[in-house]
């Protein structure tokens, strides 16, 4: 159940990056660079994600396990540290730079687009990194 489960998640997901233009770095970056012609519809986008988000979290409040069974494992430390800056600021140049985020990098790689390849291995360098280097991060 829980493989059908992530499977249509993902797939829900990946569908929802295609249509709203998500998968495509140059829309996303139209949306990043404000001294051009701006395109607002990423911020739409994210306000539809943040109430879905916002949805998720109320119906698994006070829950010990998922709808499918599977424990629900929220995070506990809500610390803003210097790890987390680090990292916001490195996703954020990286997504800045190449108007790719994770999600779309996938899409972008099954397509056959060489941008997608360079961002899944730069991607991978860098977990490989952080778990070098800090090795108590759980990323493993």
């Amino acid at each position: 159940m829980m493989i059908i489960s992530a499977f249509l998640c993902g797939l829900i997901f990946g569908v929802g990056l295609l249509i709203s233009g998500m998968a495509n770095p140059e829309k996303v970056l139209g949306f990043l660079d404000l001294s051009q012609a701006w395109d607002p519809s990423l911020a739409f986008v994210m306000i539809g994600a943040i109430a879905v988000g916002i949805v998720g979290f109320a119906l698994v409040k006070g829950r010990e396990r998922a709808f499918c069974g599977v424990p629900i494992l929220l995070p506990k430390n809500n610390a803003v540290d210097r790890a987390l800056l680090v990292g916001a600021i490195l996703f954020g140049l990286g997504w800045g730079l190449a108007g790719i985020c994770p999600g779309p990098s996938l899409i972008l790689l099954g397509a056959g687009v060489g941008k997608g390849l360079l961002f899944v291995l730069a991607m991978l360098a860098g977990m490989w990194i952080v778990n070098r280097v800090r090795p108590s991060s759980g990323l493993s």
